[in-house]
């Protein structure tokens, strides 16, 4: 294999024949190339599903009150189902072994506005509990606590992009803002990895939300953030526990689809893991096919090359070269090529993968990658098949006899 005479008569042989040599590297450089981009794009697809989650906690159920459908226990149907602060006790008192914190959640869309300054932004009226299921980022002052739920505080925690239109340039911490008709004290600034949308929210009491709206104690929706330990099983026994405990509270028939929603975080999480993975294994099977492709393609340039030589074959055999050698030059050759090309193309692949980042996030497609293990793994098996694709030709050209060779046309 390191015999200089060898690599000088494949070099030389390559330079003959260079449209034969470059559409035999093109087959497997474009394998490899597809091979790593479609594999890439996979783990894209998987990144978009773990973004999408990410900016969030997954511990975490959303529990919607509905309308009854069924008539239940002297209840009619078509009954509106209503959560209060009664609720977000009981069941901190019902489930204290899984539930880790609790908040309650009141959506309004109101228009805020600071002196000249104005627009229609969605307020939220929580509990200080709530920034764990954001995963709220603090930028300037502080987040909602207890004694501003206790003591109904007209206090305000405002997105970034919220700042950014009221305020401009100016900071907005002790400034007072117009909530629809009342008055707020900015305490805190926070930026959120959800995205624009997620920084245009501003954030106050629940407690003052039900104090403006007619001192009620109503709320629209509840937030339960599980223990962590309790894994996906306990998530879901949780999941199914808290929808009969509420269900059994509120007189909705346990038949009934729409009196009571609950969205697991962690269940809907898994499932679109699962799927994402599912869509990798197809368009890694896809991108395998590609492999296959460039095999089959290799295979039949080598058993045309080999015909091509049969006159040379023939040639060298009656000189004395023996089966051996014969193989041994038309295999490594094929090799060669393999090698080198497969490498360029898993090269150009990763370079393709790493320049597009974020660009295809339009397609769900986020910062696509690939293992370099995985990639000079499907390389090495390429070049392996090359090699095969290259030995049985090659092994039938031995065999010819030179008299037969030299006959060839």
């Amino acid at each position: 294999m390191l015999n200089r005479d060898n690599w000088k008569e494949i070099f030389e042989t390559i330079q003959k024949n260079k449209l034969r040599t470059f559409l035999s590297g093109f087959t497997v450089a474009l394998g490899i190339l597809i091979f790593v981009v479609l594999f890439g794009f996979g783990n894209g697809l998987i990144n978009t599903f773990d973004d999408f989650f990410g900016d969030d906690a997954t511990n975490v159920l959303f529990v919607f009150p509905g309308r009854t459908t069924m008539p239940y226990k002297g209840y009619k149907s078509n009954r509106a189902i209503e959560f209060d602060n009664s609720d977000l006790a009981d069941i901190e008192k019902n489930f204290p072994l899984f539930v880790e914190y609790i908040t309650p959640r009141i959506t309004r869309q109101d228009t805020i506005s600071y002196l000249n300054e104005s627009n229609s932004y969605t307020t939220q009226a929580v509990g200080p509990a709530h920034q764990f299921n954001e995963m709220t980022i603090m930028m300037k002052g502080r987040y909602l606590n207890d004694l501003d739920i206790k003591n109904k505080t007209k206090y305000a925690v405002i997105g970034r992009l919220v700042e950014q239109d009221l305020f401009g340039a100016k900071n907005s911490i002790g400034k007072y803002i117009d909530v629809g008709g009342s008055s707020f004290k900015v305490i805190g600034v926070f930026q959120d990895d959800g995205g624009d949308n997620e920084e245009r929210i501003v954030y106050i009491p629940y407690t003052t939300r039900q104090l403006i709206e007619k001192n009620t104690d109503k709320i629209s929706q509840i937030v339960v953030g599980f223990k962590p330990e309790i894994g996906y099983a306990g998530a879901m026994a949780l999941d199914k526990s808290l929808e009969k405990f509420i269900r059994s509270k509120k007189f909705i028939n346990p038949k009934d689809q729409n009196g009571i929603f609950i969205r697991n975080i962690a269940d809907q999480l898994k499932q679109n893991q699962q799927f994402a993975r599912v869509l990798q294994i197809i368009v890694g099977f896809v991108a395998f096919g590609t492999i296959i492709a460039g095999i089959i393609g290799i295979s039949n340039i080598m058993v045309f090359v080999v015909k091509e030589r049969t006159k040379e074959l023939g040639i060298r055999k009656a000189l004395g070269a023996t089966p051996k050698a014969v193989i041994s030059t038309i295999l490594l050759e094929s090799v060669f090529i393999t090698t080198v090309s497969g490498f360029v193309g898993m090269l150009i692949g990763i370079a393709i993968l790493s320049s597009l980042g974020n660009k295809l996030k339009d397609f769900f497609i986020t910062n696509p990658y690939i293992d370099m293990s995985i990639a000079i793994s499907a390389t090495i098996v390429l070049i392996i098949f090359g090699a095969i694709a290259g030995y049985v030709p090659a092994r039938r050209a031995a065999r010819i006899k030179p008299i037969v060779a030299l006959r060839d046309e």
